[in-house]
């Protein structure tokens, strides 16, 4: 989806979400029981270790998520009447229903005064809880949900906010240098017509600016010694760029013509010596013009093995210019491929958000999207590598995913556990 939205467009539907989500958050949801009769807790009590309590007749369970300075790991504390109960006095399991399907079936060991589950919380901590505890013979089961970073939006809405999603999956990353430089003449290309002998030009047949052809007659002169008239014809395809004599002019061994043959020119890069560390000679080469966007391909031909005086290496190109579009003196810009890197996942770098000052992406099932924290490798202008965090095959928003950080921030996303 490619859409283009005005501004005003855009606030409009970040408003709605806004005041969908404060709708939705005002509707709070009562304890009740489901069809296994499972208890359904609001989860907005707190327990003395900052962690959310659930609580049947005179049991209770505290659930925490401990992270600091380890991976994060679930903690339950057991409480009867208000007092903490040894953890080897209770079995407990939990399972962790993700957005995707996966389910994640957590296994406890005392510890403490406190039980650990044995595998590590991934992040986003965004999931529906079921609890199964069993205290001195008795059973406890909990259910609830604890959401973080997801948002839902109509078919209306998706449309509205002009969201783009992709699909994550290997890419070949190419990465390249940019350089900035300025199109010249290579000296072969200039051409200095002379007469061999001393004269008088009796006619000139081209003028400044004139487009001629290898052996094209350019003037006659009378020699002085035999008052014969010979030709003066052009050595090479150019443009006559100078005419130093008109007719009837006394001519010595002096210049008559500059000819500039504009077929190939050099595209004249500056690289500092960051960029020379990546750069070798045969490398392709894209050069475009500041003014109008055309480009050309080459190749590195060229790199100086001299630093100027402000620390410059010069690289050089050479461009086909059978079309005389690129005048020397003019500035352009240029992308050297200095490697190309096949990576197992990869996302757009337009897709990147911040969320709890970690790089996400939204990863989108249905009409839900819900943040995915990334772990980053490698990358060229476009993607960057995913080294963990989202599982290949998962469409992700690409174009205005800010519409969705916005909509998560208003509605008062927290990690609290």
């Amino acid at each position: 989806m490619n859409k283009t939205f005005n501004t005003p467009t855009l606030w409009l539907v970040m408003l709605l979400l806004i005041f969908t989500a404060v709708a939705q958050a005002s509707g709070g949801h009562g304890e009740h029981m489901d069809e296994h009769g499972d208890e359904h807790a609001t989860a907005e009590a707190e327990g003395p270790n900052g962690g959310k309590l659930l609580t049947q007749a005179d049991f209770s369970l505290e659930v925490t998520i401990f992270e600091a300075g380890i991976p994060p790991e679930m903690r339950l504390y057991a409480y009867a009447n208000g007092e903490l109960l040894l953890p080897t006095e209770i079995d407990a399991k939990v399972t962790l229903h993700r957005l995707d399907g996966q389910q994640d079936t957590i296994q406890f060991t005392p510890e403490q005064q406190y039980l650990v589950g044995d595998i590590s919380i991934a992040e986003p901590h965004s999931f529906s809880v079921d609890i199964a505890v069993s205290h001195q013979g008795k059973p406890y089961h909990w259910h609830y949900d604890s959401f973080e970073g997801r948002v839902e939006l109509t078919d209306r809405i998706f449309t509205l906010t002009g969201i783009a999603t992709d699909i994550a999956n290997p890419q070949e990353l190419s990465q390249k240098t940019h350089l900035f430089g300025v199109i010249s003449t290579p000296p072969t290309a200039n051409f200095n017509v002379r007469a061999p002998y001393f004269g008088t030009l009796t006619e000139v047949l081209v003028k400044q600016g004139d487009t001629v052809t290898k052996g094209q007659l350019l003037a006659r002169v009378s020699n002085a010694a035999t008052l014969k008239l010979y030709d003066i014809v052009s050595p090479a395809n150019g443009i006559v760029t100078e005419r130093f004599f008109n007719r009837h002019e006394l001519i010595r061994d002096e210049v008559l013509f500059s000819i500039v043959d504009y077929s190939e020119v050099y595209v004249e890069l500056s690289a500092f010596p960051n960029d020379i560390d990546h750069l070798r000679l045969g490398m392709p080469v894209t050069v475009s013009s500041l003014h109008h966007g055309e480009s050309a391909s080459s190749n590195i031909s060229y790199i100086a093995p001299q630093m100027t005086e402000g620390h410059i290496a010069r690289v050089r190109a050479v461009l086909d210019n059978r079309s005389g579009y690129w005048r020397p003196g003019m500035h352009v810009k240029a992308q050297v491929l200095t490697a190309t890197i096949p990576v197992a996942l990869a996302v757009k770098k337009t897709a990147i958000q911040r969320f709890r000052d970690m790089p996400v992406v939204f990863a989108r099932y249905g009409n839900t999207f819900e943040v995915r924290m990334l772990q980053f490798g490698r990358e060229d202008d476009d993607y960057i590598e995913v080294i963990s965090g989202l599982k290949p095959g998962t469409e992700y928003a690409t174009d205005n995913s800010f519409v969705l950080k916005a909509d998560v921030l208003k509605s008062g996303a927290s990690h609290d556990h």
